[in-house]
């Protein structure tokens, strides 16, 4: 089943500067907490492993200890603004506040603890009202933050395939870049839009291009346009033997590097290959292992 992340449109549309590693483990936390069935609390303390970031964002796995031990640390220090509108008045308001009041790093096992802060949480949760939700699967290949960003932003009219006008200085917060980056449009254009632009198109489940807005010489604001990729066909599911499949699951396991690359911390060689086995039994991933196999001289 493909992992779901759930978020408030009022937190798609916030302004917030995240790195890459530290927008993974967000949206990892919140597919995961779902998947479970307990959903996200205030007192909820979620675990994100590093197993699951290693499958889900395809890295190695020394880098995703690095990393997600990294991110523990800066992540605490980062916030959101965002904007609604006051009940009583009428107008809108901005509010900013942290992502997570509590985290931290279990260094053996490669786990990260962490508890989203109570303001966070009912943007996260509040499905009653207008949300955004999406497979966590379209944004796993995406290495740059301003695509996962873009990508965010574009899917809320996915019912439309066309955004409104993004003002410009709206879309740059959004987007995460700091008021000193890329200050000309044309730094802004390669090394921000147009490449996050690039990763989405090729990346994810929709195509898409954007308009300029002027007033006189001068660009404004950015609107989008973009549609459905049509499905891929999902492979025919290969017939192999029970035999075959406990054949190529001992070998996979005792083969080191792919075990330090897909082992768990302290699985034992048994339990790998069980693993291994029932995943072997998806097309999808003996196609990922296949590499592997050849090495091993193992032909399907």
């Amino acid at each position: 089943m493909s992992e779901l992340v759930v978020k408030d449109n009022a937190l798609i549309q916030a302004s917030y500067t995240l790195d890459t590693v530290e927008q993974r483990l967000i949206l990892l936390a919140i597919a995961e907490a779902r998947g479970t069935g307990h959903g996200v609390t205030e007192n909820s303390l979620l675990e994100v492993h590093a197993s699951s970031y290693i499958n889900t964002f395809n890295v190695e796995k020394h880098t995703a200890y690095t990393v997600l031990r990294e991110a523990s640390k800066s992540l605490f220090d980062r916030y959101v603004t965002y904007h609604d509108i006051n009940p009583k008045t009428g107008k809108d308001r901005s509010f900013h506040c942290r992502w997570v009041d509590k985290i931290g790093y279990e260094q053996q096992s490669g786990i990260v603890f962490l508890r989203f802060t109570q303001d966070i949480v009912p943007l996260i949760t509040r499905l009653e009202e207008n949300f955004t939700k999406y497979e966590l699967q379209q944004v796993s290949k995406l290495t740059s933050s301003y695509a996962i960003r873009l990508y965010e932003l574009l899917i809320q009219w996915r019912s439309t395939g066309k955004t409104p006008i993004f003002d410009l200085s709206t879309f740059r917060q959004q987007l995460g870049v700091e008021p000193h980056q890329y200050k000309t449009m044309s730094n802004f254009k390669t090394y921000v839009l147009d490449f996050a632009l690039k990763q989405v198109n090729e990346l994810t489940d929709i195509t898409a291009e954007y308009d300029q807005h002027k007033k006189g010489r001068t660009i404004h604001g950015f609107s989008f346009n973009f549609k459905q990729k049509s499905k891929k066909i999902k492979p025919k599911k290969l017939d192999l033997t029970d035999k075959q499949l406990d054949l190529f699951a001992n070998k996979l396991a005792h083969d080191s590097t792919f075990a330090n690359q897909f082992s768990d911390i302290g699985e034992s060689y048994t339990d790998f290959a069980k693993r291994i086995k029932q995943q072997l039994k998806d097309p999808v991933n003996l196609d990922k292992y296949s590499v592997y196999l050849d090495n091993l001289d193992l032909k399907v």
